[in-house]
């Protein structure tokens, strides 16, 4: 068999780095159940007609089927890809529960996802996603667009990362503004402007005028309002001074100011308006959010989301939610690309037992078994060599204790190889330093 190579953009950590990131999502896993959410996890294939019937998805659609084809199975608009995101799926699992959940309903799901873009750095084919969703039945009320920033605002900022920065929109604004100026298809517009860090503001201007019709002072207009940005909710006078009137516009100006003031109030600079954020989905209807990791601006947004109210919806039955997504891999692989993620030591375990020799390794097997009863992480020696060679096999693992078990009546020692202090010890008492007994992550 030939050496195998890697595949582009499904990544596989180390063992160091698969512990951080487990640490990572204990966190962020703590703090969305500190506020509430429950856990879901939904299938990983969702029928093509569901998954591309928002938004410009189909280049990033996998698309499952048999080796052997099936001339009997599904195709078409009937075949199953693998979710790209995944409020897809859970609108659809809302509408196929909704008799069961109780309402406001809120979950987080921490899931991987399949996107068949083109990999780069912090950019994958496969990666994790760790989401919050709030929906409700028929209408759903607009301090749930507040709440969303804090959640994740807490989660980052319980993790040894740099600080982030949450930029905030609202589409309403964008869409009535644009109406406001005249613009009749305000999607188009939407999207045009929702490029402009790719192909700056001439480019912008002339998508718009392709793509939207947009006149040249109408053009100008809709850049004008992209340039707004602010800490807190004097942008509203901004906007104001364009001197463009539209109800829509007042609504999403209102709403925008009520999630910026909420955020001032639990985290004074975590958000900041900035009106060029548009979110490129078309399912979003209301609040956007996208989040930048200080430092790391030009890689773009770690976690995005937005307030959606038609996308779980059937006939009569309309379930608006909200959600936002924190890009799990994204973001540790940019920290571990940069190095600037680290963890204590490279295995969980804090101790290992010696075994004097072969005859004696069930000794030493009770000796683990009461550690490990007490909730310390242990292992014994694979080998009863000399204890010198059964040190260096600690100290290769990065395992800080080595336990000697008594012979002929002695007690048994326990040693900090780091150090070299050794102490006598009993299992059902020693009990390591705090920092030592799991990997600590900084």
């Amino acid at each position: 068999m030939s050496k195998p190579t890697p595949i582009s953009g499904f990544p596989e950590w180390t063992p160091a780095q698969r512990m951080i990131e487990q640490y990572v999502l204990d966190r962020i896993r703590s703090t969305f159940e500190l506020y509430g959410f429950a856990p879901l996890e939904t299938r990983a294939v969702e029928p093509l007609d569901q998954l591309l019937r928002k938004g410009e998805t189909s280049k990033e659609v996998y698309v499952i089927r048999r080796l052997h084809g099936d001339p009997e199975g599904p195709a078409g608009d009937d075949a199953l890809g693998l979710h790209f995101d995944l409020t897809v799926p859970f609108a659809r699992y809302v509408l196929e529960n909704a008799g069961k959940l109780t309402f406001p309903f809120r979950r987080y799901q921490i899931q991987k996802v399949w996107r068949g873009e083109r990999p780069q750095e912090g950019r994958y084919r496969e990666f994790l996603q760790a989401d919050i969703d709030i929906v409700d039945r028929d209408t759903l009320a607009p301090h749930h667009e507040a709440e969303m920033p804090l959640v994740v605002g807490d989660a980052l900022r319980s993790l040894p990362i740099p600080p982030v920065r949450i930029q905030v929109n609202n589409r309403k604004i964008c869409e009535g503004f644009y109406r406001g100026v005249g613009l009749t298809d305000p999607e188009a517009a939407l999207r045009a402007v929702d490029k402009l860090d790719k192909i700056g503001p001439a480019g912008v201007a002339e998508l718009l005028a392709a793509t939207a019709g947009a006149s040249e002072a109408q053009a100008k207009a809709c850049l004008a309002l992209a340039e707004i940005a602010a800490p807190d909710a004097s942008f509203a006078d901004a906007v104001r001074a364009l001197g463009v009137s539209h109800p829509l516009l007042n609504e999403g100006v209102e709403e925008l100011v009520r999630v910026m003031e909420t955020a001032a109030a639990h985290s004074p600079g975590l958000c900041v308006a900035d009106l060029r954020i548009a979110r490129g989905l078309d399912y979003y209807t209301g609040t956007v959010y996208e989040t930048q990791l200080i430092g790391y601006e030009r890689f773009g947004s770690i976690c995005s989301g937005g307030r959606y109210d038609n996308l779980a919806s059937a006939g009569n039955a309309r379930f608006p939610g909200v959600g936002i997504s924190i890009g799990v891999t994204r973001l540790l692989g940019l920290l571990f690309g940069a190095g600037a993620l680290s963890v204590s030591r490279e295995v969980p375990t804090c101790v290992l037992v010696a075994v004097t020799n072969e005859e004696l390794r069930p000794a030493s097997d009770s000796v683990a078994g009461a550690l490990r009863s007490r909730g310390i992480p242990t292992e014994v020696s694979p080998s009863a060599a000399k204890f010198g060679k059964q040190i260096r096999y600690a100290q290769r693992r990065g395992i800080p204790y080595v336990w000697f078990p008594g012979a002929d009546g002695a007690p048994d020692e326990v040693k900090d190889i780091r150090s070299g202090e050794q102490v006598a010890a009993a299992s059902g008492e020693w009990t390591p330093p705090r920092e030592d007994l799991k990997p600590l992550v900084s």
